[in-house]
């Protein structure tokens, strides 16, 4: 299946699942036991970096930052769509929520601070209900 690159479809059809657990980044070095427990691997220059749950980084005795709950925006989004990480990003950075972004193949990821996980739903979901207002003249929602 292929991705929407339409935004005004892609914010109306918009909605949010949050993946069980409280994620960390950890970096460690190349080859290490824990990178089979990732959920996401980056490849740095300086390490490779590891987002895991943090039981798992507790259990490899991994060093880890940034305690985040892992929200998946379910709308199919191509990879040349253009618009969409800066919609979500204007609208969470705006409510003052840091926002992490994965690129998977079908879907967005988003890490945020796990104490800012409802206000996040609730503003993504917020985003998505804007966009499917009938909108007036000028643009404006109409009545």
């Amino acid at each position: 299946m292929t991705g929407s690159t339409d935004l005004a479809q892609m914010l109306a059809t918009l909605d949010v699942v949050v993946r069980d657990g409280t994620f960390v980044y950890a970096t460690v070095p190349a080859g290490h036991p824990a990178t089979a427990r990732a959920h996401a691997v980056v490849v740095e220059d300086e390490g490779v970096t590891l987002v895991l749950r943090s039981t798992d980084a507790e259990e490899f005795d991994v060093s880890a930052t940034f305690d985040a709950a892992w929200l998946t925006l379910t709308v199919h989004s191509a990879l040349e769509a253009v618009g969409l990480t800066a919609a979500f990003s204007r609208t969470l950075g705006d409510a003052g929520i840091p926002c992490n972004v994965l690129a998977g193949f079908h879907h967005d990821h988003l890490l945020v601070p796990v104490d800012h996980r409802d206000r996040a739903l609730a503003v993504l979901r917020a985003l998505r209900d804007d966009a499917r207002e009938p909108r007036g003249a000028g643009g404006r929602p109409g009545r």
